[in-house]
């Protein structure tokens, strides 16, 4: 039996009572665990299988091509991101986009603690924290813009060139890349609400660009909806 700690991304049923939990974790990056009795009368644990709780597993070995099971697990840190609506949609929202996204992804501290001061920062509440993290992640995979002078970003090279070559990439919006990719402390940036939509657009083209098999996450348009 091993510890391991990581954040939950998704779960679902399977069979009667038991369920898969789909994690980011630090030991070993993105992980499947089998759980069983989750849906029982008697399990009151299911309440703490939130997305982007941290948790804390105790995982049984690997018995044939199966996948791990896990035995035990504890809420690490709770926190109250999951009672305000705007938080909670940011948390489903990025909870969706990690779990289509990160299904190849082996141990990365970096990742991992990207993802431990996003929840921080949700929690004072930042609700421009999202568009900084997966630009913060960018960063960490190495395929984030270059900054240049010029004044219009290019999704497709990562480049800052003199003329527009994407109908999102606007001189506002190629600002705020320009803007967060050069700060220190990009969660100190505000997002203005005239942008917002046009501005998480621009980031999943680049998304599109650069991580291979990139998905859009179903919970795109409920986010997008809360925040106009």
């Amino acid at each position: 039996m091993n510890s391991q700690t990581g954040f939950l991304l998704s779960y679902i049923k399977y069979g009667e009572n038991d369920a898969v939990l789909y994690c980011f974790t630090e030991e070993e990056g993105f992980q499947s665990y089998f759980l069983r009795g989750l849906y029982t009368r008697k399990n009151k644990k299911k309440a703490l299988l939130l997305p982007l709780s941290k948790l804390s597993f105790s995982v049984l070995p690997i018995r044939g091509n199966g996948i791990q099971t896990v035995s035990k697990f504890e809420l690490v840190k709770s926190n109250d991101i999951y009672t305000d609506i705007r938080s909670n949609t940011i948390v489903f929202f990025v909870s969706d986009f990690l779990n289509k996204n990160l299904r190849h992804e082996h141990k990365n501290q970096p990742l991992f603690i990207c993802l431990e001061e996003f929840t921080d920062e949700l929690e004072t509440p930042n609700y421009h924290s999202h568009f900084i993290f997966l630009i913060k992640i960018l960063k960490i995979h190495g395929v984030a813009p270059l900054p240049g002078s010029a004044l219009f970003l290019d999704p497709e090279t990562g480049t800052f060139a003199p003329e527009p070559s994407h109908q999102l990439f606007s001189r506002e919006i190629s600002a705020l890349w320009k803007h967060i990719i050069s700060s220190e402390y990009p969660y100190s940036i505000k997002i203005p609400a005239l942008y917002r939509k046009e501005f998480l657009d621009s980031i999943l083209v680049y998304y599109h660009y650069h991580i291979t098999d990139f998905e859009i996450p179903a919970s795109l348009e409920v986010i997008q909806q809360i925040f106009e």
